[in-house]
Formats: structure tokens, sequence, C-alpha cells
């Protein structure tokens, strides 16, 4: 049996999961699709941007790069996260629009793969401000993860 004839089945397999990096913010699983991550960090300093949107914590060096550092908690009208948690916060940087951004989270999780058959649409009982930058659910032995859409997720309104 050829190779070439493997190729469709691994094809179909690979398109019947999708790969998540997951991390939580205010005890909500939350992940985007792998293919997006670029870096996971520890923020050793985010400089103040006057004037930003409230989800904008931020600005970060990574590696010579300028990038800014996105609240989820603050973007998803979550409570405030406690000294502790902000302390011990973590950075999973995205690309959108050909621009660096970096979430800030409560902590990151693993990488997992999930079957599409777990996908489901998001509930009607969805926060409408989550509705808008969520993909879908899946339901997860850790719980039900809100898989992100980053581009929507990252449209940032900006006031006038």
């Amino acid at each position: 049996m050829s190779t070439d004839t493997l190729t469709p089945i691994a094809e179909r397999a690979e398109s019947d999961s999708q790969s998540f990096v997951t991390f939580i913010v205010a005890g909500q699983l939350f992940g985007v699709p792998v293919i997006r991550v670029q870096d996971i960090l520890t923020p050793e300093a985010v400089a103040p941007v006057p004037g930003a949107p409230k989800e904008v914590r931020g600005l970060i060096n990574l590696r010579g790069r300028i990038v800014t550092v996105i609240d989820v908690r603050t973007h998803l009208s979550l409570p405030k996260a406690s000294d502790e948690i902000v302390k011990a916060g973590m950075c999973v940087t995205v690309e959108s629009r050909g621009d660096s951004y970096t979430l800030f989270v409560d902590k990151v999780g693993d990488v997992i793969t999930l079957s599409r058959d777990l996908r489901e649409g998001n509930p009607a009982t969805l926060d409408a401000k989550w509705r808008e930058v969520a993909e879908a659910v899946y339901r997860t032995d850790q719980g039900l993860l809100v898989a992100l859409n980053v581009d929507r997720l990252l449209a940032i309104e900006t006031k006038s």
C-alpha cells in the first residue's frame, strides 16, 4: 500500500479534531487554536498606556518587539483579580491582523486536542460579550471549554 492512499485518511483525522492552548480566567477554562499561539510567558514588566481602552493592560518588550497586553479578565467583564492572581498571571502571545498581542490570563493550562464531535454552538445562556468572541464550546473532563476567536477577541473598540 502506498503512502498516497493514507494521506486522505490522515487529513480527515486532522480535520476531525482541533488543538487548543488552554488557560484559566476567573475559574473558567478557555482555549485558543494552537496554530495562533506564538509564545507563552510570564511578564516581567508591563508599561501602562495612558488613554488606552480599559482592556489594554499595557505594553511589553518581547525580544525587541513591542507587544500590546490585553487583560482577558477585563475584556470579558469578569471580576477584578486579587493581587496574588495578578502577580502569578501569565501571557499567551498571539497574532492578529499582522500584529502581535499577548493575552494576560490567570493561568496557562495544557495543549489539548479535542474531537469536533465534542464541539457545540454557543449556548443561549452564554453572556452576550462572550458570544461575540467565542467560536464554540467543548465539553471536556476539565469542564466547559470556551473556544475563543482570536480576531474577534482582539477587535477592541477605542473610545473617541
